[in-house]
């Protein structure tokens, strides 16, 4: 005599073509991953009739905040090695950028300048990044993306979030 088994719930799919992903999604690396994928892709929609990358206009943003900035110190706050920012920084300089300028006080450091043309360069990309970003994070309220921001730059420290 045979039993009959009972229906088997059907397991709920994710929308057509789409995987599931629920092993993934717990993490925060994964999270900050694709949250990263989609803004790059805002970055380069925006700024590629400049022909920028964003090590670049990181770089640009950096010498513009910091008049005395060295190579060391945006190797450090990068996290470029040294030859990488070299290539990098040699390009800038190519491109009429940037220019390497000894210092006066410690004639050994090479401080970044912006030259005429990066200065410019510097106002169209900060008016392109004012806005870049907003269709993006439509859905997060100002507050949100003000408390994303702070989180994700404490996790770049490494810094322990504090209790709230």
């Amino acid at each position: 005599m045979t039993t009959a088994r009972p229906a088997a719930k059907p397991v709920a799919k994710p929308a057509t073509g789409a995987l599931d992903q629920s092993r993934l999604t717990h993490l925060v690396g994964y999270a900050a991953s694709r949250a990263a994928i989609a803004l790059r892709r805002v970055f380069a929609h925006h700024f590629a009739p400049l022909d920028l990358k964003v090590v670049e206009f990181s770089v640009l943003m950096l010498v513009a905040a910091n008049p005395e900035v060295n190579q060391k110190q945006l190797g450090a706050t990068l996290d470029l090695s040294a030859p990488n920012l070299a290539v990098t920084l040699d390009r800038m300089v190519e491109r009429g950028w940037v220019e390497r300028v000894r210092g006066t006080r410690d004639r050994r450091a090479m401080h970044i300048h912006l030259t005429a043309a990066g200065r410019e360069l510097v106002r169209r990309c900060e008016k392109i990044a004012a806005t870049m970003e907003a269709p993006a994070l439509q859905r997060l309220s100002a507050a949100e993306r003000a408390l994303l921001i702070e989180l994700l730059m404490k996790v770049a420290a490494g810094a322990p979030a504090r209790a709230r």
